[in-house]
């Protein structure tokens, strides 16, 4: 689905594991299993490693932005530099999304972009991989965690498009301000996106206003939903995080989410938070990368 819109970049010759590797900032363009390419930037944090210590007890963090970010996006760096105070941070933009090629499906075939990023963290030498996703992204986590298990090599059926599971699965899953069900029309952001996304008009705003190139076919099939996502996750860790004051998706979604969970997830209703990245406050994000710390091993 790739529209060449990005220029190549090669990737890194660095050597996985190395120490110029693992401390040495980078960006680069991945390429998905689809062929899509993902403009993608590896921080390796503020904490000192330990030269004696194996690589296996790095965390690094592969953040998942909402619908209209992208890597460049201030409000995506500055989640980048909180979690860059716990650990390493991979960023990236979603296909259709600043200089990724392709065209953005709203969070369909997204999940391979998260794959890609989450494989190159390892391949960077880290072992402990937490994703976080935010509104759109915070729902390609969950189906990400569902999908890439370290138990299985191949995603559960129906959704199976030559994807492979190996290495690319996350040891934590942190989903914030996310749907639990698609086509939710329920408030006026919401209705205002499905203009976006399904009217020509919208997607000329969209491509010029935002620079969110979306694709104009509707899912065929439709992707697993993020309630349905959810259940799939255990055994691996899970946070939900939303604010009571989502303007997007109001509180029935996370308790839909958490409820899915069960005992395997844990849920926090922030109090005056609003939507997604630019509601999520220093404060909150140290917290994240606290219980990051705590659940990615």
């Amino acid at each position: 689905m790739s529209d060449g819109s990005a220029g190549h970049v090669a990737r890194s010759t660095v050597r996985p594991n190395s120490e110029t590797t693992r401390r040495t900032p980078m960006r680069t363009f991945l390429h998905t299993d689809d062929g899509v390419t993902i403009d993608s930037v590896y921080d390796p944090g503020a904490v000192v490693y330990d030269s004696s210590r194996p690589p296996a007890d790095d965390l690094v963090f592969v953040v998942a932005h909402g619908f209209t970010g992208d890597v460049d996006r201030p409000h995506v760096r500055r989640v980048a530099r909180a979690f860059a105070r716990h650990g390493a941070v991979v960023t990236f933009s979603f296909r259709g999304h600043g200089a990724s090629g392709g065209r953005s499906t709203v969070g369909d075939r997204e999940v391979l972009d998260l794959a890609a990023a989450v494989r190159w963290a390892r391949e960077l030498g880290h072992a402990r991989v937490v994703t976080v996703g935010f509104s759109m992204g915070g729902s390609v986590a969950l189906r990400h965690g569902a999908l890439y298990r370290q138990d299985r090599q191949d995603r559960p059926g129906g959704e199976g498009r030559g994807g492979r599971g190996v290495g690319a699965h996350a040891d934590a899953v942190v989903s914030v301000s996310a749907p639990a069900r698609w086509y939710y029309r329920g408030t006026p952001y919401m209705r205002r996106l499905h203009w976006l996304v399904t009217r020509p008009e919208g997607r000329l705003v969209s491509r010029y206003g935002f620079r969110t190139r979306i694709h104009h076919r509707r899912w065929n099939p439709v992707p697993m939903s993020p309630v349905e996502a959810v259940p799939l996750i255990a055994p691996t860790p899970l946070l939900i995080v939303h604010g009571d004051r989502d303007g997007y998706f109001p509180l029935d979604h996370p308790r839909m989410l958490a409820a899915a969970a069960g005992d395997q997830g844990e849920l926090w209703l922030e109090p005056g938070m609003g939507h997604a990245e630019n509601a999520a406050g220093e404060e909150l994000l140290d917290r994240i990368g606290d219980w990051a710390v705590a659940q990615g091993g």
